[in-house]
């Protein structure tokens, strides 16, 4: 059998591949963040419940504990897969003395029934400010400047009183809607308010600087934590977080 072969016609070009749009959104965040004087830390997924609970002040009863909101690693006592990345904030206190000013993106797990907002696997951003004048006037313009590089001028940022064992006092912040401003009674991410809640922060707790070595008496600092794949929901108008893990490549060529 013969076949002829044209060796004139164009080839077929290979599919160029991308970064996953978590990546290219997390390494977005870190050029930001260093930009702003932050250097980037990690920590490991399995984690002690020493430093995933004890350090940061949640106590022994506290529901996170519970196998509904945690998953522990089947026959190694006393160990999990870590809930947030505020483990690293421990971690990097016991080996570095102030001032200090990091952030730490990562994988994070939580036993949950998955849903449209709700992920049983999902990521975080950390961030952690300790000095010897650090206060919640810092807090308020880290995140404004984050905010409006990452998303633009005119975004605003507000402070609300919230609770978390491992800050006093807590607070909870929210940003102008990324789709409308405000401007939209209708907006399916806001709901009209014209906010949208994107993660908790406040002044860190005196046992928690104790935990991880440093004296409260002489040091204070600020934490916050936001949830990467809510924050890029946001920016982009994606209506469901399981997209992220799906493998839905059409969904992925999108931002390529």
């Amino acid at each position: 059998m013969n076949t002829k072969i044209d060796v004139t016609a164009p080839g077929k070009k290979a599919e160029k591949g991308g970064a996953h749009p978590l990546t290219k959104e997390i390494r977005e965040m870190e050029k930001i963040f260093t930009s702003l004087g932050f250097e980037i830390a990690d920590g490991p997924w399995i984690e002690t419940e020493e430093v995933n609970f004890d350090s940061l002040n949640v106590p022994k009863n506290h529901p996170a504990r519970d196998m509904q909101d945690t998953f522990w690693v089947k026959n190694l006592d006393e160990t999990v897969l870590r809930t947030q990345t505020s483990d690293v904030q421990i971690r990097y206190m016991r080996k570095q003395q102030p001032p200090i000013r990091i952030i730490a993106p990562g994988r994070v797990f939580r036993n949950e029934a998955t849903d449209g907002r709700h992920e049983a696997e999902f990521h975080q951003m950390e961030g952690l400010m300790v000095g010897k004048s650090i206060s919640i006037a810092n807090l308020k313009a880290v995140l404004d400047g984050f905010f409006k590089k990452y998303v633009g001028e005119n975004v605003k940022t507000r402070l609300r009183p919230g609770f978390f064992p491992f800050v006093e006092p807590g607070i909870e912040f929210d940003v102008t809607c990324f789709a409308c401003g405000g401007s939209d009674k209708k907006c399916d991410l806001c709901s009209g308010s014209g906010w949208m809640e994107l993660g908790g922060s406040g002044m860190v707790h005196p046992n928690v600087l104790k935990a991880g070595g440093i004296d409260p008496e002489k040091y204070q600092g600020f934490a916050f934590g936001l949830g990467i794949e809510r924050t890029v929901m946001a920016k982009y108008g994606i209506n469901d977080i399981r997209v992220f893990l799906n493998s839905d490549i059409d969904m992925i060529k999108q931002f390529n």
